[in-house]
């Protein structure tokens, strides 16, 4: 696809080897006037102009094609050399040199490394100038070659932050989406949760009280899996889970507490804790806390209803060691598998939750720099392990 002239001399203006080479032309070969132009079928553009002849053309100025020689070169490929037009027996009687009134001249093509005409290094001097028995064809087309690389360099860039710009808008509007969907989705929890609250307790009755309570419940799931649908599309449509890392002097209270709850919730099931001495460790409390819960009801709801669940937690050489673990063993075909949105064992009987929690525990893992890794056997069990490094 084409580039406009605008675009085209944006490109020249933006390549800082351009200038130089232009001086260099004008030392080289003593000629006043020397310029990086853009040539079409139809078009002549300047896009670089170095002036010391007051010839009158400036950068984005234009000349009718036809009477250049650049439009002879786009069409035969070719560099044009012109000591002395006045002798020169190709050019003595042609119409360019008498228009523009030079007799030193020599331009040569650029391509495009795609091998598409781009237009002509030129420059030119009232003066005659020996320029077909110096080195400056040779120069001039070793700086074509550069510019053409230059050139594609340029675009390429300008393309990748023209993309970078389009995907922080995307990111914004994702971010927005995310807001407008927690609003949305948080708000008439937040009125179902109150009127049952106010309810019970202006209104005690114990015919309705179990009601109530059922209502409290459900509304708790339901906030759960909007947080869960909202981590869920940070994950996958924004930057990953956001964190706040930061000192974590109560991290084992945090632990604990997450442990408690679940262990009221099942009350049957025995599960062995290990937490050891956890200070000095930086993460997000909340987060970290919400993985271990993640992996726990997990291990709660599809490990061996008559094996213990063991939790341990240390901290070694700097690095913080959570693991839990339930007996049952997970297929090997589901294993790569597992810590992808919506992945939980198949089974006959319907199951509860969208099959985020273990896909959002690997967020979290990811977002703190750390790593959660499964293993499972038949003869072991399944060992979920989160280690996060050592803070630098």
């Amino acid at each position: 696809m084409g580039q406009t002239a605008a675009a085209d001399i944006a490109t020249i203006g933006q390549i800082s080897a351009v200038p130089a080479i232009l001086q260099v032309i004008r030392e080289m070969t003593g000629m006043r006037f020397a310029a990086v132009a853009r040539v079409t079928e139809d078009s002549w553009t300047a896009c670089a102009v170095l002036d010391q002849l007051d010839f009158g053309l400036k950068v984005g100025g234009e000349l009718d094609v036809a009477t250049t020689l650049c439009h002879e070169i786009r069409a035969a490929h070719v560099s044009v050399v012109i000591d002395k037009a006045s002798e020169d027996p190709l050019y003595r009687d042609h119409h360019t040199p008498r228009l523009y009134q030079f007799e030193s001249y020599i331009s040569v093509p650029v391509f495009r490394t795609d091998g598409r005409f781009f237009g002509t290094i030129c420059a030119l001097d009232p003066k005659p100038a020996e320029l077909k028995s110096s080195a400056i064809q040779t120069t001039m087309e070793s700086f074509a070659r550069l510019l053409s690389l230059q050139i594609e360099a340029e675009e390429t860039l300008q393309l990748t932050e023209q993309a970078l710009y389009k995907e922080r808008q995307t990111a914004e509007l994702r971010e927005q989406f995310i807001a407008v969907l927690g609003h949305d989705l948080r708000n008439p929890l937040f009125a179902i949760s109150a009127a049952a609250e106010m309810l019970q307790r202006k209104f005690p009755n114990p015919a309705s009280d179990k009601l109530v309570q059922h209502i409290l419940t459900s509304n708790r799931r339901a906030a759960q899996l909007v947080d869960d649908v909202l981590d869920f599309a940070r994950g996958r449509l924004g930057n990953g889970i956001p964190v706040s890392i930061k000192p974590c002097s109560d991290l084992a209270d945090a632990l604990q507490h997450v442990i408690s709850e679940i262990q009221g919730v099942h009350p049957h099931r025995h599960i062995r804790v290990s937490i050891g001495d956890l200070t000095g460790i930086h993460c997000d409390r909340e987060r970290v806390a919400q993985l271990l819960s993640n992996l726990l009801a997990n291990a709660v709801t599809h490990g061996d209803i008559k094996g213990d669940v063991e939790i341990t937690a240390r901290v070694d050489q700097g690095a913080l060691m959570l693991a839990v673990k339930n007996q049952g063993q997970i297929p090997d075909e589901v294993l790569p598998h597992l810590f992808q949105p919506y992945s939980r064992p198949t089974r006959d009987t319907p199951q509860a939750g969208l099959g985020l929690g273990l896909y959002i525990a690997s967020q979290i893992a990811q977002s703190h720099g750390g790593r959660l890794h499964v293993a499972s056997t038949a003869q072991h069990g399944t060992l979920f392990t989160f280690s996060l490094p050592p803070t630098v």
